[in-house]
């Protein structure tokens, strides 16, 4: 179906406003990656300030990356912004492989652990969170570190303890099968990296991003994989 939707159109179904760098753009690419979704990229340099444009603004009026434009027949082409909410579309649109558990309880569990990394962790280290507490707040490089490392140290160890404490947990976050919370998980790990901070006793996590990494999706996904990345 997604090779007949390019044969039809002769474009990609989905735009995809993006940049290389932020971790919520990593979740969308590795889902379209994992449902083999190509979307056509416009990347919105965050550094420049492209993502605090009128034109930016006018698809998503907060300014955030990413956002998701479904070009297909018949769609309303009303821009999808929020990366968790892009997640659940692309699950429904495409449900193989699935991405979240069949069960409720499982699905709950996913989505939890999801919006721990997500909503929890990911928005206190966003770079309007940054330009507010160095312009008005006062921080200077080292506090800004401090304040990353600190926050980055508190979502990462309360998910490790439940991934290590609760019997749910397999080979990913939820079982032997890669789900949302998979994804969440490897963008803050990835973006982890590019800042150079280490978070110490977090070993299952580790070991579920070692898992995530093998698989060809994560890796292809890669922030330093992206166009506009350093070298």
């Amino acid at each position: 179906m997604i090779d007949k939707d390019r044969a039809m159109t002769g474009q990609a179904r989905f735009e995809l406003f993006a940049f290389w760098r932020t971790s919520a753009t990593y979740r969308v690419r590795v889902a379209l990656n994992l449902k083999g979704v190509v979307a056509e990229e416009r990347i919105v340099d965050i550094d420049a300030g492209e993502h605090r444009s009128a034109a930016y603004l006018a698809i998503n009026p907060l300014g955030a990356i990413p956002a998701l434009i479904d070009r297909g027949a018949g769609q309303s082409r009303a821009p999808l912004t929020q990366s968790l909410a892009i997640l659940e579309f692309i699950e429904e649109l495409y449900p193989e492989p699935a991405i979240l558990p069949p069960d409720p309880h499982g699905r709950a569990r996913v989505r939890s652990l999801a919006a721990m990394l997500a909503a929890d962790t990911h928005p206190l280290i966003t770079p309007r969170v940054r330009k507010y507490l160095t312009s008005q707040g006062g921080f200077d490089d080292a506090a800004w570190r401090a304040w990353q490392t600190h926050w980055f140290t508190t979502g990462l160890q309360a998910v490790e303890h439940r991934l290590a404490s609760e019997a749910e947990t397999g080979a990913f976050c939820h079982g032997e099968t890669i789900t949302i919370a998979d994804i969440c998980l490897a963008s803050i790990l990835a973006v982890l990296r590019i800042f150079k901070i280490e978070v110490p006793a977090i070993p299952t996590i580790e070991r579920i991003m070692r898992s995530c990494e093998a698989h060809p999706a994560f890796a292809k996904a890669a922030p330093l994989a992206q166009p506009g990345a350093p070298r």
